[in-house]
């Protein structure tokens, strides 16, 4: 896939997919409406939304630059992504997400949120387990068998991984 097309397919993705579970659904069910908390948390939130977006767009990128294809699974990459973020933990662009619901919990004192996350990183996980493992192992083979024993899947690594 060319990267232009690549670029174009992640933002489209972007929008969707992250914009959709880490925006639209968190705005329907709170409206962004403050509630009253304690203003330690709500900087904590902050914090923690703009470390998420800057790791879900990075994540994007190395799909653009790296992998020559995007996250969806229509137009997967062509090249297993493991630099960047990836070589310190396999699921970054899903850690975001959920830390961007989160953040949005803290920052707004919405506990909705909470169960949401919940549910989200539940399916995430069903996700990873039983559709994209199985489709890099398929694709990848030995390459992603390697990535996989070395580098965990949800809690970040912290020295990063080196691949040959």
């Amino acid at each position: 896939m060319q990267t232009r097309n690549a670029a174009l397919g992640s933002t489209a993705f972007f929008v969707l997919a992250p914009g959709g579970v880490a925006g639209l659904i968190p705005w329907l069910l709170t409206r962004w409406q403050m509630q009253p908390f304690w203003l330690p948390l709500r900087i904590l939130g902050v914090v923690v939304l703009v470390i998420a977006l800057a790791v879900l767009i990075s994540a994007f990128a190395r799909f653009v630059t790296e992998g020559f294809g995007t996250p969806a699974p229509v137009a997967p990459p062509d090249r297993l992504v493991v630099g960047g973020l990836y070589r310190h933990v396999r699921n970054p662009m899903y850690l975001a997400v959920l830390s961007l619901i989160l953040g949005q919990a803290l920052l707004f004192g919405q506990w909705i949120l909470l169960p949401y996350a919940a549910v989200v990183s539940l399916a995430f996980a069903a996700m990873v387990h039983w559709h994209e493992e199985p489709v890099l192992r398929r694709d990848f083979g030995a390459q992603y068998d390697t990535y996989r024993a070395a580098v965990p899947g949800w809690w970040p690594r912290l020295r990063p991984w080196r691949h040959s």
